[in-house]
Parts: C-alpha cells; structure tokens; sequence
C-alpha cells in the first residue's frame, strides 16, 4: 500500500511540474524481467544456473529419502530395541533432519546460492541496461523512466511508452560492435534510428507496415514473373531441342532399307504447294535432304516436306507388304494346283 501511495505522490509532482513550467512531462518504462530473457549471454548462464539448482533439490530429495527410510525402520524394529537404542536412533534421524534442512536454507534460502548467483549473474547486464536508459533518457529528453518488474507498481502502463525494445537495441549493438565494420555499424545505427521512431510514433509504425507490405507484394511479384519467364525459356529450349534431334535423326537414316525415300522435285513441288513462292528441297549428292537453313525454306515449310516424305514412304511400304502377301497367295495356289494335278 505504500508503494501505491508512493506512485500516486510521484504522479503528483510530475502533474504540479508540468503546469509549473508549461511543458509536457515525458515519462518512460522498461521492464527488466522482459529485457534479461531476450539478452543471450543471461540465458546461457541462467540455463547452468538452474542445472545446478536442479542438482541441489536432487541432493535435498535424496536426504529426505534416507532419513524416511530410517523412521521406517525404526518403527519396524522398534519393539526389538532397548530405550537407549530408541532414543539413539531418533537422535540420529533428528541430526540428519537438521542437516537436511540447513543445507535446504544453504541453497535455496533468501540468501542462499541461488539467490546470490542469481544477483551476481544478473548485475552486469542490470548495470548496461541503467546505462542505457540514462543515455537514451538524455537523448529523448525523459524526465522519469521507471522499472516496469520492480517493487514499485504500476496500475496502467501504454505501450508506447515502453522503451524496453530500445535497451535491447543498443546492448546487442554494444555486443557486435567489435564484429561490425564502420559501414554495418553506420547502416545499423540508422536501423535502430528507424525503429526507435517507430516506437515512438503508432502512425509511422502503421505507414511502415503499409510500405513493407507493399515492396513484400512487389518483389512476390518480380519473383512471379521471372518463374513465368523460366517456364516459356523452358518450354521453348525443350520444343527447340526436340526439332533439333527430329533434325538429326533424318540426317542420320533413321529409316533403313528400302523404306528410305528420297523427295524428287515433282514430289516435293506437290507436298508444298500450299505456298506457290516456296523453294522445294532436293537431296544432296549423299542422298540427304538439306536443311531450312541451306534449302531457304522456312520451319513450316520443312515441317510440311517431312509429313509428306513419311507419308510416302509409309504408302511404299503398305504397298510392298501387299504385293509380298498377293505373291504369297499365288504361290500357295500354285503349290495346290500342282499337288492336285499329281494326286490326279
């Protein structure tokens, strides 16, 4: 209660200070608990702190087991012994009960090693964080800055006058600087100048998200578009690449045999008669067809010269096959002519 009454008269005289010298009083807070949680070297340490006090309550479990079990057999064995031993034996459980609890007071105790490892652990980092409101104080023009996590409570507290993100800033910075070049140091103190300001001001805060959501939507779509653009140079190589080994597998007789036709001017004139200007391809002396590039006809052109070459040859072929099969029958026919006309 009279940490309350103690708030209140603080609040008094900042309220009488400010319409005495008609200027806004500006008032700040951190909060020590949230500022040592998110400082790395305290949790690493706070992390062996608390294995070792988990150690001790092992140590403190293990005395009250043994000292249990001592009662119990006490109680069991307890109509076998004379009174001396009786009175020993509670002696010693009574000893050992004491012990148990002077080494319990020893640790974890308010002024045990837990405590002051505690206090030794967090003290450095208590001194930078003082420093660093002082600093900020000075350069932000604060008139009080209070512990949000100390005995001093506090009813109400606007986030915005929490300053506690600004500390963390500039510990870290302090840690870093031996590893930051003068530039990284000069791009990270106009960052944390950035953030500060946001910290202060809600508005800017909404403005800089609008603006991170914008250049986030924008470089999604950059990044949209140069996958589109992937895919088509993709798609393009591929079709690319399938002409060309079409290309190659002609030019290499694919074909074989008697299936292998070559293209004649008559017969070239009539499979690309769709265009009266076109130039035909005749083969060459090795009995291949030039290119487009060498015959001067276009994709579409050659595309065409080859439909009507292989449907050529798959009419030579179907023709071949039947006049083999009509050889074939006459053959047969022949062969029971004769076998009749010996039975005969």
């Amino acid at each position: 209660m009279r940490k309350q009454f103690l708030f209140i008269f603080l609040a008094l005289i900042v309220a009488n200070t400010s319409q005495a010298q008609g200027k806004t009083t500006r008032i700040g807070y951190i909060d020590m608990e949230y500022i040592l949680e998110n400082v790395s070297d305290y949790k690493e340490a706070k992390s062996q702190l608390e294995q070792k006090a988990q150690k001790w309550k092992q140590e403190v479990e293990a005395k009250k087991l043994n000292i249990n079990n001592l009662k119990e057999s006490l109680k069991t064995e307890k109509a076998l012994l004379t009174k001396e031993l009786i009175e020993e034996r509670e002696t010693e459980i009574k000893f050992l009960e004491q012990e148990m609890m002077d080494y319990q007071q020893k640790q974890f105790g308010s002024d045990g090693n837990l405590m002051r490892q505690k206090a030794a652990l967090a003290k450095p980092i208590q001194d930078q964080v003082f420093t660093a409101v002082q600093d900020i104080a000075e350069a932000k023009n604060y008139d009080f800055v209070f512990d949000k996590s100390s005995d001093l409570t506090m009813l109400f507290s606007n986030k915005r006058f929490d300053i506690s993100d600004q500390v963390l800033r500039i510990l870290n910075r302090t840690e870093k600087r031996e590893q930051l070049t003068k530039k990284q140091l000069k791009e990270q103190e106009v960052k944390e100048n950035l953030e500060n300001a946001i910290d202060e001001n809600p508005a800017m805060a909404d403005r800089q998200k609008a603006l991170d959501e914008k250049r986030a939507a924008r470089e999604k779509l950059i990044q949209d578009r140069k996958l589109e653009q992937e895919a088509k140079r993709k798609e393009y190589d591929d079709r690319r690449k399938a002409l060309q080994e079409e290309r190659d597998a002609k030019k290499n007789g694919t074909v074989s045999g008697t299936a292998t036709t070559i293209a004649t001017p008559a017969a070239t004139s009539g499979a690309v008669n769709t265009n009266s200007t076109a130039k035909t391809a005749t083969p060459d002396a090795n009995g291949e067809t030039p290119s487009a590039e060498q015959s001067g006809m276009t994709k579409a052109e050659e595309r065409q010269l080859l439909y009507e070459q292989r449907k050529k040859e798959l009419e030579e072929r179907r023709k071949k096959i039947l006049e083999e099969r009509e050889a074939a029958k006459k053959a047969k026919e022949a062969e029971s002519q004769k076998t009749n006309t010996t039975n005969n």
